[in-house]
């Protein structure tokens, strides 16, 4: 081979090697680019602080401490009608009512809220088709003065049944209304809160409950019967009612998975009052020495035998009238002819 191509041929070989070289050493020193996440900073709000709603709050809702608070808000935006930080006392807002809804996040106007002892004050604080019931309770029956409005409660009827027998009546207790929201106590509506902060316990004679029309009726009538009691309700309880509300098919489950839907649900199911399947207890359920039952009145008169005297009236064949039969008896009807044989007498 020529000379001359031999070291053409090296000097090609070299170069490259030196080419491959540095090629390898600038991958291998180069570093990989990490991507960094950029912190976008919060918009600052150049805004006075105004009042917003936490929650959805739906039409007749009564506020509390939870209800509300204050957020900034761009000054340009800013209503006359809103709540401002430094003009209003959030503790004197407990205890309104919601007059038109309001948004989780919406600025509360000074329209939409009622306050107590303004007027048509109660009749906002009533859900659509709701009715306003006062009844009166006893200190003791009233838990103590621990129901607050905005509470729910249910109804217990105590009475005393007459009976035969040697005249001692029976006495029993049922539940006949659940789940009743508690719109006054006496005449306040809303919670007294002391220097403390805390809720003041006040007992109260009278309270006063939403009702559809049909409960409003059976509480009118319950307070002729017996003396009426409050039973302070678990906010736990609702779970439990709607699962024997979907059961009964008393509530249609949402198709689909909106969230939407199903918290609309929840919100029907909590808020609707309960009435019929009362659960009840007799005095023989308390104590051994009480009955659990009526006895019959004793008959007035008696047969031979001391059996009763029965009196029945049925068409007879001579023209109908009376018969008067002593001790049991069995009617025999022969086409139109109707007879009474007594018990192990002859035809």
């Amino acid at each position: 081979m020529d000379t001359r191509k031999i070291i053409l041929l090296v000097g090609a070989l070299i170069v490259a090697a030196v080419t491959a070289f540095f090629a390898r050493t600038l991958i291998a020193g180069s570093s990989a680019p990490q991507a960094g996440a950029t912190a976008i900073a919060a918009p600052i709000i150049d805004g006075p602080e105004v009042l917003v709603a936490t929650r959805s709050l739906p039409v007749g809702t009564i506020l509390d401490a939870t209800a509300l608070k204050f957020q900034p808000w761009p000054k340009e935006l800013v209503d006359n009608a809103y709540y401002l930080r430094d003009k209003t006392d959030l503790k004197s807002l407990q205890g309104t009512v919601v007059r038109s809804i309001i948004t989780a996040g919406q600025p509360v106007t000074q329209g939409a809220l009622v306050k107590p002892g303004d007027r048509g004050f109660l009749a906002a604080a009533l859900g659509p088709g709701m009715r306003a019931v006062t009844v009166p309770v006893s200190a003791q029956a009233a838990v103590a003065g621990f129901v607050f409005p905005g509470d729910r409660i249910d109804l217990v009827l105590t009475q005393e049944v007459k009976g035969g027998g040697d005249g001692e009546p029976l006495k029993v207790s049922e539940t006949i209304l659940r789940n009743i929201r508690v719109l006054a106590t006496d005449q306040r509506t809303d919670n007294l809160v002391g220097s403390d902060g805390k809720t003041e316990v006040k007992t109260f004679s009278n309270v006063t409950i939403e009702a559809t029309p049909k409960i409003a009726e059976q509480v009118a009538l319950a307070q002729t019967l017996g003396s009426l009691s409050l039973s302070l309700r678990s906010i736990a309880d609702n779970s439990a009612e709607l699962e024997e509300a979907i059961a009964s098919g008393a509530v249609s489950v949402p198709n689909g998975t909106d969230p939407k839907a199903e918290k609309a649900m929840l919100v029907r199911v909590a808020s609707q009052p309960i009435s019929g399947a009362s659960s009840y207890q007799t005095g023989a359920d308390v104590s051994r020495y009480r009955r659990s039952t009526v006895p019959g009145r004793p008959p007035e008169g008696g047969g031979p035998n001391g059996g009763p005297m029965q009196v029945m009236n049925s068409p007879q064949p001579s023209g109908g009238g009376t018969v008067v039969t002593q001790g049991p008896a069995v009617r025999v009807a022969r086409g139109n002819a109707v007879t009474f044989v007594p018990v192990g007498g002859k035809n």
